[in-house]
């Protein structure tokens, strides 16, 4: 075809057509490749954010777990001036709790340096564990000894270390018999006293939550995520064959090339893509996971094919192209209809759509064409993609705001990008919900956590007198939970013909109602809670039970809390408390957990006015022996005070007892009256050795009448039955006679039985012969006055 021997419409047609063809593929080309270069950034800046919001979460994880450490850290301090022996029950118990409430603990332990505890300890190794684990589905507690002759790797480190670490991951076996391994960290916080180190509280856990969670997460197909220890070292992985082996071994071109390990040790987030781990191109992005206020951080990686981010690009390029085609066959229709009407209207909407290629979205850029044909529809259909463009602009605005609750209308059921923001508000949504849910969850273990510390140390500063720790007890937890009044009721069993509870705190009751301070077992709610041993809450009280008082007048509570104070199956009283708000279930758990603090800490007050009593017994005895000369009456004074301090200090009976051995003479029988041990001072006296004593009867080599077999029976039976008994004997060893003042004392168990005798034997030969030869001399003296009066 001539070109010019055409008309001048037909050129017109073809000029135009040639033209407006190559303005319009040139601009779907540009606008297609400018939008997969820019599908291409977002889909990378999603997976990064994706590693990021990852990395949080577990982040998070640690964090609550390592939490739990420092808290019990924290506690340990508070517990510092109690002795070993006090405070282990009450840790026992919240341990117990800890592992209930976190199943991913398999062992909770704190270590103790023997330089902190025994001063007379010189190694600098040498500890003890409280160790509490889990085994066959229960919770198991051990106290072990370790590091007496140095202390181990880890251990050691830490210890240098002293700030809060992750260790590398390890694995362990969990289960006896089981044939699998299951990969472990451990996290540790030191305690220091006085800037000195004292030990560690640390906790192992299992890594299958993380190994769960890193299986699950699979933003795109074939894609696939991990995490990193600081060391380099996978510690999750969808493919388990890689546990326990090192990114650098993996991706061992990559690490050369970039130092990866020491990227992810200096917490760096980092990206980059290789083809060195499957022969397929992969983009590789690693964001940090900070634990707590330890120094080497681990870190979340996610592998994503490449192809596949690219993929999403390509479609759009491929539809762009599709649409320009279209566009370009039925423009070259309309075009060869109406060439000149349809110039100007595709100028416009190549401006409108260069605008929009660069990033512009205003609902001003509507076209207004009424034409009637395909032109009014592609602007229609442009007016409609800027105005839901517009408004899923609005609606991320305001997501980015954090108006979650924003709506967004779709344009149809194909509107993809409009159904990935809607998606995206609902993930947000219940991520906050959750986040809500896990901060409350944190404040409520918190309030508890407090509470426990707080009440312990109120026990500990009132274990000697029982109206002083019940007032402060029932003060302070009525304060703790913000109810109105209470009262603590203490079992009185002194008169065992008539027990009753006895009110012996209470904060804020009316006096009107308590005047009368004796309740008998099962008498009222109070009574029929010491008796029955439950829990007693009630929401609806019987009218004029029990007022509120205030300034401004008086009304029913809205709930009544009565709990028996439960230590070891025995009742030692009822805490009362009255509010008018509804307690809560934790708070009502946190009740009966102190009630057991406080049963336990009355059980040792009680111990202690009895101790009190039996001291005072003693010492009426001992100046019933105030007759005997000086020497005696000095040894047995040592000896009754040795005694009050093993009934106060029993941790330092074996001190004790070797100061007995060097001053006395010591044996110990069952109640049978059979040797079970001798001091080494009362074998040297007798000259004769352990063997030859150990397993003999008290009466062996006596030789007694009928009358003296009785006294004997009576006198041993007296010491069985829990009375101490006094006697003087004399005892022949070899060609020497010695005089011994001894005392059997019968030793009770933690049931008040006795269950062996221990005698303490004085040497008072010399007071004796002292005593004999005064006698003789009076004696003497006596006669010559009988003589001398004869010769009157």
């Amino acid at each position: 075809m001539n070109f010019k021997k055409l008309k001048i419409g037909q050129k017109l047609q073809i000029t135009v057509l040639l033209v407006t063809g190559l303005v319009f593929i040139s601009s779907i080309g540009y606008i297609s490749l400018k939008n997969r270069q820019r599908a291409l950034r977002d889909t990378t800046t999603i997976v990064d954010s994706h590693a990021a919001g990852y990395a949080e979460q577990i982040s998070n994880t640690f964090n609550e777990d390592i939490a739990v450490v420092r808290t019990l850290a924290q506690a340990f301090y508070v517990h510092n001036n109690m002795a070993i022996e006090e405070w282990k029950p009450l840790f026992v118990d919240m341990y117990r709790q800890i592992f209930e409430n976190n199943p991913d603990f398999y062992a909770l332990w704190d270590s103790w340096e023997y330089a902190h505890i025994d001063p007379e300890w010189t190694l600098p190794h040498g500890r003890f564990l409280n160790y509490h684990f889990r085994e066959d589905g229960r919770i198991e507690f051990q106290e072990l000894e370790r590091s007496l002759d140095g202390d181990p790797d880890l251990y050691g480190a830490a210890k240098q270390a002293g700030r809060e670490m992750i260790w590398e991951p390890y694995p362990d076996q969990l289960e006896v018999g089981a044939t699998g391994t299951t990969l472990m960290t451990t996290l540790t916080v030191p305690m220091f006293f006085n800037n000195r180190y004292i030990g560690l509280v640390g906790v192992d856990i299992t890594l299958a939550r993380l190994q769960r969670m890193i299986s699950e997460i699979q933003p795109y197909d074939e894609a696939y995520a991990f995490l990193v220890s600081s060391e380099g070292l996978y510690a999750a992985h969808p493919q388990t064959d890689f546990l326990e082996t090192s990114l650098a071994e993996n991706l061992w071109q990559d690490e050369q090339a970039m130092n990866l390990t020491d990227k992810i040790r200096r917490g760096e987030t980092f990206s980059f893509s290789s083809a060195h781990e499957k022969g397929e191109n992969y983009y590789y992005t690693f964001a940090p996971v900070f634990i707590g206020e330890t120094q080497t951080p681990w870190s979340m990686g996610i592998a994503v094919p490449v192809k596949h981010i690219e993929r999403e690009a390509t479609i759009q390029f491929l539809i762009s192209a599709l649409i320009g085609l279209a566009g370009l066959i039925i423009m070259g229709v309309i075009i060869w209809w109406v060439a000149r009407n349809i110039s100007s209207p595709v100028k416009l909407i190549t401006a409108l759509m260069q605008r929009l290629a660069k990033g512009e979205i205003d609902t001003e850029m509507k076209l207004h064409l009424q034409t009637g044909d395909e032109l009014q529809q592609m602007a229609e259909a442009f007016n409609t993609s800027i105005v839901g463009l517009d408004e899923k602009t609005r609606f991320a605005q305001a997501i980015g705001k954090g108006n979650l609750e924003a709506e967004l209308e779709l344009l149809s059921e194909h509107d993809v990008l409009g159904k990935s923001l809607k998606e995206m508000q609902t993930d947000l949504i219940k991520a906050k919900k959750e986040e809500s849910l896990r901060q409350e969850e944190n404040k409520i273990r918190r309030w508890s956590t407090e509470g426990y510390a707080k009440f312990s140390e109120v026990l500990r500063n009132n274990n000697d007198n029982m109206e002083a720790l019940a007032f402060d007890v029932i003060q302070n937890l009525v304060k703790y939970l913000e109810a109105n009044q209470g009262g603590i009721f203490i079992y009185n069993d002194e008169d065992t013909n008539d027990p009753f509870l006895e009110l012996q705190g209470c904060y804020a009751y009316d006096r009107k109602k308590y005047l009368e301070k004796k309740i008998y077992p099962g008498e009222g709610l109070v009574g029929t809670c010491f008796k029955e041993g439950k829990t007693i809450y009630m929401t609806q009280l019987p009218q004029n039970y029990i007022r509120i008082t205030s300034g401004l007048g008086d009304d029913n509570p809205g709930a009544l809390i009565i709990v028996p104070l439960v230590l070891n199956d025995d009742i030692y009283g009822v805490i009362e408390i009255a509010s008018f708000n509804e307690f809560k279930p934790y708070q009502i758990e946190f009740i009966e957990k102190i009630g057991e603090s406080v049963a336990s800490t009355i059980s040792s007050v009680k111990t202690n006015l009895q101790t009190t009593v039996l001291l005072e017994k003693s010492q009426q005895q001992a100046e019933e022996m105030k007759a005997q000369e000086e020497e005696m009456r000095q040894n047995m004074e040592e000896l009754h005070a040795t005694q009050e301090e093993m009934a106060r200090k029993s941790a330092e009976m074996e001190g004790i007892l070797n100061a007995l051995d060097s001053s006395s003479y010591v044996i110990e029988y069952d109640l049978s009256g059979k040797i079970i041990n001798i001091s080494d001072s009362y074998l040297k006296l007798l000259n004769i050795s352990r063997q030859e004593v150990i397993g003999t009867h008290h009466a062996d080599k006596m030789e007694l009448t009928e009358e003296q077999k009785q006294d004997y029976e009576k006198f041993w039976n007296l010491i069985k039955n829990g009375n101490t008994q006094h006697q003087e004997v004399k005892i022949q060893v070899e060609d020497r006679s010695f005089w011994l003042a001894e005392t059997y004392t019968p030793i009770f168990d933690h049931n008040g039985k006795p269950y062996k005798i221990f005698k303490i034997a004085n040497n008072i030969t010399d007071s004796k012969t002292r005593a004999e030869k005064l006698a003789e001399e009076n004696q003497m003296l006596r006669q010559r006055i009988e003589n001398l009066n004869k010769e009157k």
